[in-house]
């Protein structure tokens, strides 16, 4: 609070304690106009503290407040034959009106205030011996104090709504501030789920293969089971690092652990992993290779290994699949088929909310690519994918 100016934090203080102010205000007012009204008997104290005692609910209780006030002043006007103290309520009274009351009350208490001035001008200088254009005078001062009241009174119903204005606005950028938080966390957790989606799915299948390999090969041909049993320990392995260094930013308390990104230069490697699991693949580039952005060069690289791990899951034994990497002039079109030999030859669609072929076409469009996948005539499946060097 110190560090604002002593107007504003004036107003700040007077503001969290509206109502104490108001109270403390309308009680002293009404001692010293009751004091002044002690020569005028009853009448005149009972009309005095109904004109004062009001003004305790000036801001809470304006349109109330304001309009007691008034009847008060009604009263006084036509039943005493003096100007008392308390007369001073009807203008702190329309300043309340106009500062924070609806603009119907504002306007109506504006109308009578006027009128009111006039017809105490007339009443109780008429007969004071100043002449009519002493009365005409004073009548006109009385108005554009009126006015003046509430013209003031306005000014700060303006300072009140901008004052909410800013508030709201503030209020708006923190519900949007949290909002973009949260889309960003839910972008991560999506982010989260397809890499170990990737990992899990591809690592678990080719442990699957090379296990039920192992197995039926043991009895003829032990090297089979070794060759096997070496492809499962070094796939663990590699997901397990993959895992840590996934689930490490989760971790807000442990240093993160980082793993080298895969790329399109990968791919290569990923096929000579996937052909000692059993599955028959042959690779066709075409095409000078260019630079892709890391980005695009994961979604490349998990794109060919979403597709090669349903082939090894769907497309059946002995199965035959097809990579085609096409460098093309400003795009890497891949291109992902297989024969589908077997009976378990099915569509691969992902299942609502799962994470295959929905997958890999949301990578693809992250980056400014496209995505299709189908079934082909006479069975089989193809997968093809474009993904620009330079994102739009």
């Amino acid at each position: 609070m110190a560090r604002f100016p002593l107007s504003e934090r004036w107003y700040r203080w007077s503001a969290a304690h509206a109502v104490g102010i108001d109270r403390v205000e309308a009680a002293l007012l009404s001692l010293i106009c009751l004091a002044g009204a002690a020569g005028g008997g009853a009448a005149a104290a009972v009309i005095s503290l109904g004109m004062t005692v009001p003004l305790a609910w000036r801001r809470s209780r304006t349109v109330v407040s304001g309009f007691m006030v008034a009847g008060f002043a009604v009263v006084h006007l036509l039943v005493v034959d003096t100007l008392m103290p308390s007369a001073i309520a009807v203008p702190i009274a329309l300043y309340g009106f106009a500062a924070y009351a609806p603009r119907w009350s504002s306007y109506t208490a504006l109308a009578i205030s006027i009128v009111g001035a006039t017809a105490a001008g007339i009443r109780y200088f008429a007969f004071a011996g100043i002449g009519w254009q002493g009365v005409a005078v004073l009548s006109a001062f009385a108005i554009v104090f009126v006015l003046a009241v509430w013209a003031f009174g306005d000014l700060r119903r303006v300072r009140i709504q901008e004052l909410e204005g800013l508030a709201e606005r503030a209020r708006l950028l923190e519900l949007e501030r949290a909002q973009e938080a949260e889309l960003a966390a839910l972008g991560e957790r999506t982010r989260i789920a397809r890499e170990m989606h990737d990992i899990v799915a591809h690592s678990l299948t080719v442990v699957i293969a090379q296990a039920d390999g192992g197995r039926y090969g043991a009895v003829q041909d032990p090297q089979a089971a070794i060759a096997a049993l070496e492809t499962i320990s070094s796939t663990g392995r590699q997901a397990l690092a993959d895992m840590r260094a996934l689930l490490s930013v989760l971790r807000e308390d442990r240093p993160r652990e980082f793993a080298v990104t895969p790329g399109a230069a990968d791919i290569a490697g990923l096929i000579v992993e996937l052909r000692h699991s059993g599955l028959d693949i042959d690779l066709d580039l075409t095409g000078e290779p260019r630079e892709l952005s890391p980005g695009a060069g994961l979604t490349a690289y998990r794109i060919v290994q979403e597709s090669l791990t349903n082939v090894l899951k769907h497309a059946g034994p002995r199965a035959q699949a097809r990579v085609e990497l096409n460098w093309r002039e400003r795009e890497l079109e891949l291109v992902v088929t297989d024969d589908g030999r077997g009976s378990s030859t099915a569509l691969i669609e992902a299942s609502p909310g799962g994470q295959g072929v929905i997958g890999m076409t949301e990578r693809a469009k992250l980056h400014g690519g496209k995505l299709s996948a189908g079934p082909l005539a006479g069975g089989g499946y193809r997968v093809r994918g474009l993904l620009p060097y330079v994102a739009p």
